[in-house]
């Protein structure tokens, strides 16, 4: 509920700050008097565009702030939770600021916010029912809003959204793993080939480095022989079979020598000790002479260099791609292959979740049913109900029919298409809503649809004792264009009746609507000073009560201020009573 509207530098208005009364307040002035800056201003904290030619002429910015009470568990308060601001002390303050210069800034709370952030929490408090923001009713979607909103079906919009983002997120997810499906059988070709050439080579660990070793063995196997042979030719020649005809003792020899002779020695000393220190010399070095004995018996057979360089070359393309060593080729091969097993569950992975999918989509089509019934009932019960109030507000002969259309496809808000066919007169064809009626008729029609929604909503609130407009402004605007006489009173007292559920402002000229209001504004022209021509024309917004008012209604009535209009005005503020 709007409780304060402030409003500097918009247009003629310099300063102005209104604070409508809970139920109905009425906005009335002379024609051009400025009563459409309330509604630009109402424009700007809802998100609308900002027109730096509003601005005041002479100012650097216009300003407007509107202050809303809400309830802590409205949608606008979680609106603006989610934007970093919360209510104080049940209020919301909504402001925006437009520069001369054309830029506009949008704050929530004290806090700076993006223009879509105060137009999603306006959009919870406020409806504008002017000509331009009417025509958003032709719209699919804002009619299927405003029918759930009659139908009162959250319970059953919840249910089905619930089961739709269940169905969602496994098409979702299937339609990710069937992308995934080519490249995952291109994968598991890759393991599988990969694999079974591994396989086929059959490395073991080391294998390469071993038949690296022996190559090189293979290929100076003459220096090798030569070199073992007079290794040990010089340390213990006996193991060589060809001719040892030289003299020379080897160093076996000698070290047996040294130590005998060390044992000779009867004299005191360290010469036993030294003895045996050589003797273990002579033994370290016979097994020397033993290993390099095993390389002159070393035989490679029919060792062929171009056998062992083939297998070297192939255990290295094995290294190249899965290494760097045989062993990490190995633990590869292992890894694919458990990695080939899960790939080749993918096709039966996948058919369990269309199975999956399919029950998701029957529990969804079923609460897509439930809530198309739940919107055919409401649509012809708010059809009926609007209709019945066109008659009474100067519109005979012309009636609303509401088309639930069931379809196949499914989305988030449902199976339906919903379709506000409008007929304004007997006789005229069936247009849509919105391209089938005049700015006055369509904000008739916005009333007869509001009051019905709400009759709706009341005969639902017996039962719940629930009220979902409690916390909604609605702005009518041009809603008294052709219309006069006992009509007039019938469109007030219908805004009044709406009243009674929700706060309620109506823009109009005529006394007959203005007279059932809980509060009046005049939104009143002052020419501009003689002597201060720079000022320019200015308008004042005063709230009117008692006396005050009966003028105002006298005035609009006939356009005086005698004592038979006073009279006239005073009755009819008197008969203006629900």
């Amino acid at each position: 509920m709007l409780e304060e509207l402030d409003i500097r530098n918009l247009g003629p208005i310099h300063e102005a700050t209104i604070a409508p009364a809970p139920g109905m307040t009425a906005i009335t002035g002379e024609t051009g008097a400025g009563k459409s800056m309330l509604l630009s201003a109402l424009s700007l904290i809802s998100g609308g565009p900002a027109d730096a030619g509003r601005v005041t002429t002479g100012a650097d910015e216009a300003w407007t702030q509107g202050i809303f009470a809400v309830h802590d568990d409205a949608s606008a308060a979680s609106i603006a939770h989610e934007a970093g601001v919360d209510a104080e002390d049940g209020e919301l303050f909504l402001s925006r600021t437009v520069k001369a210069a054309g830029r506009s800034r949008a704050v929530l709370g004290g806090k700076s916010v993006p223009k879509s952030v105060l137009a999603s929490v306006a959009g919870e408090l406020v409806t504008i029912h002017g000509q331009a923001e009417q025509l958003k009713i032709a719209s699919a979607a804002r009619q299927r809003e405003f029918l759930d909103r009659a139908a009162g079906d959250d319970a059953e919009l919840d249910a089905y959204r619930a089961a739709w983002r269940a169905l969602a997120d496994l098409d979702e997810k299937l339609a990710r793993l069937r992308s995934q499906e080519s490249s995952a059988r291109q994968r598991a070709d890759y393991l599988r080939e990969s694999v079974e050439h591994i396989n086929e080579i059959d490395p073991h660990p080391g294998e390469d480095e071993d038949l690296k070793a022996k190559r090189d063995r293979i290929e100076n196997a003459a220096d090798i022989a030569e070199g073992v042979s007079r290794a040990l030719a010089a340390l213990d020649s006996s193991q060589l079979e060809f001719d040892s005809s030289s003299d020379s003792a080897s160093a076996s020899d000698l070290l047996l020598q040294a130590a005998q002779a060390l044992r000779g020695i009867h004299a005191s000393g360290d010469f036993n000790e030294l003895a045996d220190r050589l003797e273990s010399l002579n033994a370290e070095l016979q097994d020397v002479v033993f290993t390099l004995s095993g390389h002159l018996d070393e035989d490679f057979g029919d060792a062929d260099l171009d056998t062992l360089n083939a297998r070297i070359h192939e255990l290295g393309e094995l290294t190249r791609r899965w290494g760097p060593t045989l062993t990490d080729v190995i633990a590869w091969r292992d890894k694919a292959a458990f990695e080939i097993e899960d790939l080749d569950a993918s096709p039966e992975k996948l058919a369990e979740l269309e199975s999956q999918r399919a029950d998701l989509h029957h529990k969804a089509v079923a609460a897509a049913d439930v809530l198309s019934h739940v919107r055919a009932v409401a649509a012809a019960q708010l059809a009926h109900r609007v209709t019945s109030e066109l008659e009474s507000l100067a519109m005979a002969g012309a009636s609303l029919e509401i088309q639930v259309s069931r379809r196949d496809a499914l989305d988030a808000n449902g199976g339906d298409d919903i379709a506000f066919l409008f007929t304004p007169y007997e006789g005229s064809p069936q247009l849509p809503m919105g391209k089938s009626a005049s700015g006055g008729e369509l904000s008739r029609l916005m009333l007869a649809l509001e009051l019905s929604a709400a009759d709706m909503h009341d005969g639902q609130s017996n039962h719940d004792g629930a009220d979902a407009n409690s916390d909604m402004t609605f702005i009518f605007d041009e809603v008294d264009a052709g219309v006069g006489g006992k009509a007039a009173a019938e469109l007030g007292k219908r805004l009044a009746r709406l009243a009674r559920t929700s706060q309620v402002i109506v823009v109009t000229h005529l006394a007959q609507v203005a007279s059932w209001a809980d509060s009046q504004f005049v939104v009143t022209k002052i020419p501009p000073d003689a002597d201060d021509d720079a000022v320019g024309v200015v308008t004042t917004v005063d709230e009117v009560a008692d006396d005050a008012r009966v003028h105002e209604i006298a005035r609009m009535l006939s356009g005086s201020e005698s004592e038979a209009s006073l009279d006239h005005a005073r009755e009819l503020l008197k008969e203006s009573v629900l």
